[in-house]
């Protein structure tokens, strides 16, 4: 889900032209500026919330399920995030880097029902050749919660994502066809484990299983040799893609609250150490097997209105990349920042 941001747009050249200056060349230097930010919020707000344990957002009965950077969360609710910034150096074109910032807004129409929608803005550097920008495609989705089972700290969820196709910037590789994908979330804590188990109650398991299915099943496009005159046809098949996402996650509230206080001071007893994987498939048309992804070890600070967190990006294999990226949110909890108003389901309850 990533939220739709268009105020500047990038038809015009006084605004393309600012846009490279601030994000091309201090790219670098603005996500060291985001995580600054970011390390003083956490700072202030542990000071604040110490005082307040109660949560309202993302639970399944003593469970609180954070939302996770690179993955999608299993529940359905009323949350932002602004900004996620990722930035890592991919292998096309000998090694270009991508600095991508999006912002996610997630609503609830029922208390099980929810939609989403989001967008991104990608600065691309190639290693030689001129650097690129724009917004991605729009991207839509819903998601419906089919199951929450309190004692066993259970969610299942169904969702579908469309991306629209035509919507985004062609010189940042923004597809003129739309893909929908259709997907199954889920979440389990692990807090019904035995007394003897009892440090490993803390932990839990998220994840989501889509398939991507694009509109179109290729593209062809035209070339002109300068030198010739000769045109050329080229087909690129878009294949449908398997799209697996998982999350494994150490609460330390969980430790502190629901097994034994180990009186840690703040921020640390409010701290998620936890480990994404974000791995694709694709399936047809000429390219199955190649499987590409992420394993993203990192730790979320949640509090009772928002959270903050920061990952690493460890590509798995040489399609994937060589180099090592970084990724960081400030998310908010828009149900307990405004639990009466805009932070509540249009239809049927008050949370």
């Amino acid at each position: 889900m990533r939220v739709h941001s268009t105020q500047l747009s990038l038809s015009q050249p006084g605004n393309r032209y600012a846009l490279e200056q601030a994000f091309s060349h201090h790219a670098g230097g603005i996500f060291i500026k985001y995580l600054t930010l970011l390390f003083w919020l956490v700072c202030v707000v542990c000071e604040f919330g110490a005082a307040s344990r109660a949560f309202c957002h993302g639970f399944a009965g003593a469970r609180f399920f954070p939302a996770t950077l690179s993955t999608d969360d299993p529940f359905v609710s009323d949350e932002l995030s602004l900004p996620t910034v990722s930035t890592i150096r991919t292998p096309d074109d000998g090694g270009t880097r991508e600095t991508d910032i999006s912002v996610d807004i997630a609503k609830r129409i029922t208390p099980e029902f929810g939609i989403e929608i989001g967008e991104t803005l990608s600065v691309l550097n190639p290693h030689e050749g001129q650097t690129m920008n724009g917004f991605g495609n729009l991207e839509l989705g819903g998601k419906y919660q089919l199951l929450k089972n309190d004692p066993h700290e259970t969610i299942v969820s169904v969702g579908l994502g469309f991306e629209i196709g035509g919507t985004g910037s062609t010189s940042i590789g923004a597809d003129s066809f739309s893909t929908w994908s259709p997907a199954i979330f889920f979440g389990k804590g692990f807090g019904d484990l035995p007394g003897a188990l009892r440090f490993l109650k803390p932990l839990a398991l998220t994840g989501v299983a889509a398939i991507a299915i694009p509109t179109s099943a290729s593209t062809r496009s035209i070339t002109v040799n300068d030198q010739t005159g000769e045109r050329d046809i080229e087909i690129e098949r878009h294949p449908d893609v398997l799209k697996l996402g998982f999350a494994l996650e150490y609460s330390v509230i969980y430790l502190q609250s629901q097994v034994q206080d180990m009186h840690l001071p703040a921020p640390i007893d409010r701290l998620i150490p936890l480990v994404e994987f974000a791995l694709e498939t694709p399936l047809n048309r000429g390219a199955q097997g190649q499987t590409t992804g992420t394993i993203n070890p990192g730790v979320i600070w949640a509090g009772k209105y928002f959270q903050v967190g920061a990952e690493a990006i460890i590509p798995i294999n040489e399609h994937t990349g060589n180099n090592v990226g970084v990724i960081a949110q400030l998310h908010f909890f828009l149900d307990d920042l405004f639990p009466h108003t805009i932070g509540r389901p249009l239809f049927g309850g008050n949370k």
